[in-house]
């Protein structure tokens, strides 16, 4: 018995699998991806997540035509974004220290495998004495020769390890501080935004008649979408409070500009990306500015790091 289970914490995940069962063709067919660190196989993005059930669902009925029997225990309950938002910066913390403690092993592995590259470099006779072919000496002169070449290019290869690792730990530890970059906020505040606008149009979206095309949805209908659809929208009202939230206290201690159309206006000088542009336009959610040639540029405003009036 196969039985696939959902939890907002843990993701889509299958349990009850086996090597050479043949469930791996059906499951890598679905989508489905193989986690060595869990030792199981689970729906990519699916943690944190409301449940895919098209993909569970069309996962179900492959395994059943492919002979096995399966069961599914879903949760569609969904934590609030604070607690996801908790569950991610302390799986980063924890990534971040394993990715160190690798670093330094390798730096440790590569400045042991350069001490015997020295060592094996030492062992060979001084001032580049050529072989002596039929020499008593021939024999472990070329051995020296040998394990000084394989000495040092397993020092070239642990030292670009080494670097390799250090310079994965040292993006990691950015990843948290970058996700709550003031622009990475108002961005994510937006497309949130428009996201949750899609779900409530789906609702009273039209439907396709054969016989008259596109027709207004029933009230059941609207009822039917808004109660699927209820876990979706909740979801995501909740993420974008938690952003705005995150937002609000960014501008309130100055690490965020909190510039908008109310306050930014045409001749109004800006400082976007490092650089200073004359406000053309000030739009909805864009502004407009001069790039030096006949034609301007948009940005949003979340990118304006300072503003000088004319006067």
């Amino acid at each position: 018995m196969l039985t696939i289970t959902h939890t907002h914490e843990a993701g889509t995940m299958i349990a009850g699998t086996s090597r050479g069962d043949g469930t791996a063709d059906v499951l890598k067919a679905a989508g489905w991806r193989w986690g060595r660190s869990i030792s199981a196989w689970f729906v990519p993005q699916s943690r944190d997540h409301l449940p895919k059930l098209h993909t569970i669902t069309r996962t179900q009925a492959a395994l059943v035509a492919a002979g096995f029997e399966v069961e599914t225990d879903i949760d569609s309950a969904h934590r609030t974004t604070a607690e996801v938002e908790a569950g991610k910066i302390g799986r980063q913390a924890d990534r971040v220290d394993a990715l160190a403690a690798k670093a330094e092993r390798k730096t440790t592995a590569d400045e042991a495998a350069w001490a015997t590259a020295r060592t094996a470099i030492h062992r060979l006779p001084e001032g580049g004495e050529p072989i002596k072919v039929g020499h008593h000496s021939e024999a472990r002169h070329r051995n020296a020769i040998a394990q000084a070449d394989n000495a040092m290019r397993k020092s070239v290869e642990a030292s670009a390890d080494a670097a390799t690792a250090q310079a994965r730990a040292d993006a990691a530890t950015h990843t948290t501080n970058a996700r709550y970059s003031p622009v990475t906020v108002a961005n994510r505040i937006e497309a949130l935004g428009a996201e949750l606008r899609t779900l409530e149009r789906r609702i009273t979206a039209q439907c396709y008649d054969d016989t008259h095309g596109y027709i207004d949805a029933t009230e059941e209908q609207t009822q039917a979408r808004a109660q699927r659809l209820a876990p979706h929208l909740d979801e995501k009202r909740d993420q974008i409070a938690y952003w705005e939230a995150v937002r609000a206290a960014q501008v309130q201690s100055g690490t965020a500009t909190g510039y908008d159309r109310s306050t930014v206006t045409k001749g109004d000088r800006v400082k976007i990306r490092g650089q200073w542009r004359e406000v053309v336009r000030a739009n909805l959610k864009t502004v407009s500015v001069t790039t030096g040639y006949t034609w301007t540029d948009t940005a949003p405003y979340a990118e304006i790091q300072q503003l000088v009036r004319p006067e």
